[in-house]
């Protein structure tokens, strides 16, 4: 029984150390993500700047996982070099070395403070980063009360036979014991906490030297895995980072392995004890690999490009955004403007199975929408970089404007697809999970006007690609259409509420809620057509004019 009493604090200590230490990641980053991954992008000028910003920002968060995968993002994007990518992952893995350092220091008595204040801030705020701050400040105070559990939890085991048992075990194989390690350190998402949990350990069982450095090299290991895990879907430039700080540190581990019998005993002879020898070790494995590795940035980034060269994917095949036309600016243009065509088709894509969300409550069809949107994000931020790489270039007033007009198209056309993946298609997944539906006649409406919404959007392709005046003056005069039809729409909706249909009680705020999301994506569809009205004169102030007033018998169009 008391076995089981002291497997259960161990267990709810480092349960306790784990949700403190999601705590101090998601409140820092709610808090101040924005200046931290401005910092990682702006951090990047030279290998050292880099590897500086990575540590900074992994002291902040207490979490190389989390500093690792806002990084790959980054390079999936194009915002960050590889090489300087991998400059900021080895600084950030010295980052949660040194955060093991302090956190081994006996400053348990701060505990009861930072959780007192945090949840004072967090209680008091009314701010987002008040909050977040405060959340941060009540996960380190929990994550100080972990460790002191934790540390007499391990007490009672120093005497125990299968302890001593099972570190025999693991110094007889120490191959085992760095996939041991490793599997803790993937299963936490932290090698940080298994460092910890190791040098709690090391106090309470009398850790032999080499077997304590098998176990960081381990958890170092297993550290690098889950960004690499979390990269699978961010493209092939990710992907590279990613796995290359997984080699880099599985190299550093093989090395720590092989070497451990001699080196342990080396590292203890100075380290002032036996208990600081795993921190001692972590923060040694990190500098050393960033002392090694930081110079040699260059052949690791084209050993990697030669073994991960990246084979064609959809997106990559299909561009195109061609940087050799950056000369011509007119062949450019052309470029840009197809591939804007092609959010457009991707967006109409998330479109129709937006409509099939709502005819089915199939959780595939809301997941393939979200994959939709994640591409037209990746696709506008290459239009992005594109277009601002040719504006750096001498171009006339005709082509400035038309590249304005070229974001501008595809800036709206990204917000479609965030209203049709975070709004509509949200609405669809509730509709599933309440277990309702709409009415015939409710559905039919709807229906409606999501097929309406696509040929507005096909007309908007058309007006984009051929700038023709009478198609985009056919193109505004439809938001008035769309205006009608949600009004005539939510009308029908309040007779069959006053007659108290079922269907409709159940589903009145996402009919409601729908219609007005549709109007909303209409009306970032209609805004390529106002450009191109404003330059034939047919765009008014505030107002539609008398067709008398316009030139040529046309309608002038009010602004939005």
């Amino acid at each position: 029984m008391t076995s089981t009493i002291i497997l259960l604090d161990l267990l709810g200590a480092a349960a306790l150390l784990l949700w403190g230490l999601g705590m101090v990641k998601s409140g820092i980053l709610a808090a101040f993500g924005a200046s931290l991954r401005h910092g990682i992008a702006r951090g990047t000028g030279n290998r050292v700047a880099a590897a500086a910003s990575g540590l900074l920002v992994t002291l902040a968060v207490q979490s190389s996982t989390a500093t690792a995968m806002i990084t790959a993002s980054f390079t999936a994007r194009g915002l960050i070099e590889g090489r300087m990518a991998q400059a900021v992952l080895l600084g950030a893995n010295l980052g949660t070395a040194l955060t093991a350092v302090a956190l081994s220091f006996d400053v348990h008595w701060l505990a009861p403070a930072f959780t007192l204040a945090g949840v004072a801030v967090h209680a008091r705020s009314r701010l987002g980063r008040g909050q977040g701050i405060g959340k941060g400040l009540i996960g380190l105070g929990l994550m100080l009360f972990a460790l002191a559990q934790l540390g007499a939890a391990t007490d009672p085991l120093r005497e125990s036979p299968v302890l001593v048992t099972l570190l025999g075990a693991l110094a007889d194989a120490p191959a085992f014991a760095v996939v041991f390690a490793a599997g803790l350190a993937v299963a936490a998402s932290s090698s940080l906490a298994v460092v910890l949990f190791v040098s709690a350990l090391s106090v309470a069982g009398n850790l032999p030297p080499a077997l304590a450095l098998a176990l960081v090299a381990g958890a170092n290991l297993g550290g690098a895995i889950p960004p690499c895990l979390a990269a699978m879907t961010d493209g092939i430039e990710a992907q590279r980072v990613t796995r290359a700080n997984l080699a880099v540190r599985g190299a550093g581990a093989a090395l720590v392995t092989l070497t451990a019998n001699w080196l342990g005993p080396w590292l203890q002879s100075w380290a002032p004890g036996t208990p600081s020898l795993p921190v001692v070790a972590h923060v040694g494995f990190n500098a050393a690999l960033l002392l090694v590795f930081l110079p040699a940035l260059g052949p690791l980034d084209r050993l990697t490009r030669r073994l991960l060269p990246g084979a064609p994917t959809e997106r990559t095949a299909a561009s195109h955004l061609d940087d050799s036309a950056l000369e011509m600016p007119s062949l450019a243009l052309a470029g840009a403007v197809r591939e804007a065509l092609r959010i457009g088709d991707t967006v109409a894509a998330m479109m129709e199975r937006t409509v099939a969300a709502f005819r089915s409550d199939d959780p595939a069809v809301r997941r393939a929408t979200s994959e939709l949107d994640d591409r037209v994000d990746a696709m506008l931020a290459e239009v992005k970089m594109y277009l601002a790489r040719l504006n750096a270039r001498d171009l006339s007033v005709g082509e400035k404007r038309r590249s304005e007009d070229i974001m501008s198209y595809a800036i709206n056309l990204e917000h479609v697809g965030d209203i049709l993946d975070r709004d509509l298609a949200g609405m669809a997944e509730k509709k599933a999970a309440r277990q309702v539906r709409f009415s015939e006649q409710g559905e039919r409406e709807i229906l409606e006007f999501c097929r309406k919404t696509i040929a507005n959007l096909e007309l908007a392709q058309s007006v984009f690609l051929s700038r023709d005046v009478s198609l985009a003056r056919r193109l505004a005069s439809e938001k008035v259409q769309v205006r009608r039809l949600e009004e005539q729409s939510q009308r029908r909706h309040l007779d069959r509420l006053r007659a108290g249909q079922p269907e409709t009680l159940a589903t009145s705020s996402l009919h409601l809620d729908i219609l007005r999301d549709l109007k909303r994506v209409n009306a970032h569809i209609a805004s390529v057509a106002y450009p191109i009205l404003a330059e034939a004169g047919e765009l008014g102030e505030s107002r539609v004019l008398s067709i008398r007033d316009a030139p040529d018998g046309a309608v002038r169009i009010p602004s939005p």
